[in-house]
């Protein structure tokens, strides 16, 4: 297996994103694109030793690309004071811009799209903004994925209510970002713009902070490639089940999979949130049914 990472340059920096390939790749596989969550950064799929979802797909002969978020991860220049970039940019601008810098490395191939948490509402986000995006992604893969939150319980209440709506935005006005490694409450940090928007869109309507986009109006007008959205037993809050199914109705992807991570499921565990993808029995248990998805998606992308 090989790793190396990509530097594309975007505004006044870098995006970081990190390809994980087989020593001998599958040309005929379509490569496949992945995206972490809020307060997060690609590591949640990848590590140096080869561990992670995308280490996992790279030995059954994929080509994985994983982004770091503009100000996260390896991605320059890091979250400071100052940083204005928001979640719209994400959907905007970075997403097409890593799109066309893979569909260009591997060109007559479609890419796939794997997410976690928020990173799939950006990236359904951005499919239904934009057709020639949408067009070019062979299918779309999510874990703990929710648009929002309307799951009641005391946990939600000191998660959601109490720590994200009002703790960390009052965090991040005292020092320009929310400093969320600092802090203990994420893996990596989250600029202002991106921390107020995601609140508005967890308890609000599904419009873009900056033009006013109506993403959940414009879900119910478009073909949406084969569709994937995995649940843990144990994600109470931040990918509630309830919302994850809730979410797939609000896109209007009537003919979406559901799976939900339980044991009465046959899985060995009722996973959590990060779980679901960093448990050390991910590999063995569910990773092999993502593979199996994975490939017989790639031979319809071939076929079509």
């Amino acid at each position: 297996m090989i790793q190396q990472s990509h530097f594309l340059p975007y505004r006044d920096g870098q995006l970081h994103l990190r390809q994980v390939s087989p020593s001998e790749a599958n040309q005929d596989l379509p490569p496949v694109l992945m995206l972490h969550g809020a307060m997060s950064n690609g590591k949640v799929f990848y590590s140096k030793s080869g561990k992670g979802l995308a280490g996992f797909l790279a030995k059954a002969g994929f080509n994985v690309y994983v982004l770091d978020t503009a100000g996260r991860g390896l991605s320059t220049p890091r979250l400071s004071r100052g940083f204005e970039l928001g979640q719209g940019e994400v959907i905007r601008e970075q997403l097409p811009l890593v799109q066309s810098f893979i569909l260009a490395k591997h060109p007559g191939k479609q890419v796939h799209w794997c997410s976690h948490s928020w990173g799939g509402v950006l990236m359904t986000s951005c499919l239904i903004r934009f057709a020639d995006v949408r067009e070019s992604v062979a299918s779309l893969l999510t874990f703990g994925t929710k648009r929002a939150i309307k799951s009641r319980s005391l946990k939600k209440w000191l998660m959601v209510d109490l720590v994200w709506n009002r703790v960390a935005p009052a965090l991040a006005r005292r020092e320009g970002y929310l400093a969320a490694d600092k802090w203990r409450m994420g893996m990596d940090n989250e600029s202002r713009a991106s921390l107020q928007q995601s609140i508005h869109w967890v308890s609000g309507e599904w419009l873009d902070a900056d033009d006013n986009f109506d993403y959940g109006a414009a879900a119910k007008e478009i073909h949406w490639p084969p569709s994937w959205f995995i649940a843990g037993k144990n994600d109470t809050v931040l990918g509630n089940p309830a919302d994850i199914q809730r979410t797939i109705a609000e896109c209007g992807i009537s003919e979406a999979k559901y799976t939900l991570l339980s044991r009465a499921n046959g899985y060995r565990h009722d996973y959590d949130h990060a779980g679901m993808l960093t448990h050390m029995d991910a590999e063995s248990d569910h990773f092999p049914e993502v593979l199996d998805w994975y490939l017989s998606q790639s031979i319809e992308a071939i076929k079509g």
